[in-house]
């Protein structure tokens, strides 16, 4: 949405923050876990008919407990993603444009630059908004400095992505793989290289897709509009900053 115009020409946008932060986050982290654990190809497995026996290292996949996970965007999402982490005995390193000390306090998570996150993490998670200085964050040169075993989690925008370079960091081994809720164009299409890497899994950007956050995202369009057309103030406008 052209924000700016919108102002100029009298029209109000809203938005629905807050009340989708928690589903978010558990969606990320389930990802996570299944990219992880290497669960899509567990099931396809077992599907295609090919599970005929038992073997020490049949889709081995990699522990999340007692990794080390980089959250790439601090915000209210990051938190709550931060917070799961707890019961994982997870280091926890954050990189975000500002410091948010209170949080390293309360959710016992570290910070570190850009550079030093990407060097260190198991899993990065992205959960920034999308600005002009974070898009196409995660390019070739990005992925250069992940470990070769890594895997990135993307709950942000499809944008943060390069999409050209992680399709051949993974080909070149340079990370493991991905779990991405969103892309760059949605929906994506169907002859996509993403969809034919067993390394790459893409769900519909359902972030905040459980039914009761839906209502409450409903709710709130519902209670902005009733504001509005009240001659009342938005609950929450979204304003050019």
């Amino acid at each position: 949405i052209d924000v700016k115009l919108a102002e100029e020409k009298g029209v109000v946008v809203t938005n629905t923050p807050g009340v989708l932060t928690e589903t978010t986050a558990e969606l990320g982290f389930t990802l996570m876990l299944t990219a992880a654990r290497r669960i899509v190809e567990a099931v396809q497995y077992v599907h295609n008919g090919e599970w005929k026996s038992w073997g020490p290292y049949l889709l081995a996949g990699n522990d999340v407990h007692g990794s080390t996970v980089g959250i790439y965007g601090m915000g209210s999402i990051g938190e709550a993603f931060a917070r799961r982490l707890k019961g994982f005995n997870c280091k926890v390193l954050y990189h975000n444009r500002s410091r948010k000390e209170e949080a390293e306090q309360q959710l016992n998570v570290e910070y570190r630059t850009m550079d030093e996150l990407l060097n260190e993490s198991d899993f990065v998670v992205c959960t920034a908004p999308l600005t002009p200085e974070t898009k196409g964050i995660f390019n070739r040169e990005t992925f250069k400095k992940m470990k070769n075993s890594a895997i990135l989690i993307n709950i942000g925008r499809g944008g943060h992505i390069v999409e050209s370079d992680l399709i051949e960091a993974i080909e070149q081994q340079e990370i493991l793989g991905a779990a991405l809720d969103v892309v760059e164009n949605e929906p994506i299409s169907d002859d996509h290289p993403f969809l034919k890497m067993d390394q790459v899994i893409v769900v519909p950007h359902i972030g905040s897709s459980s039914i009761a956050t839906r209502d409450k995202m409903v709710q709130l369009c519902v209670d902005n509009a009733k504001q509005i057309m009240s001659n009342q103030d938005p609950i929450t406008p979204v304003k050019l900053k």
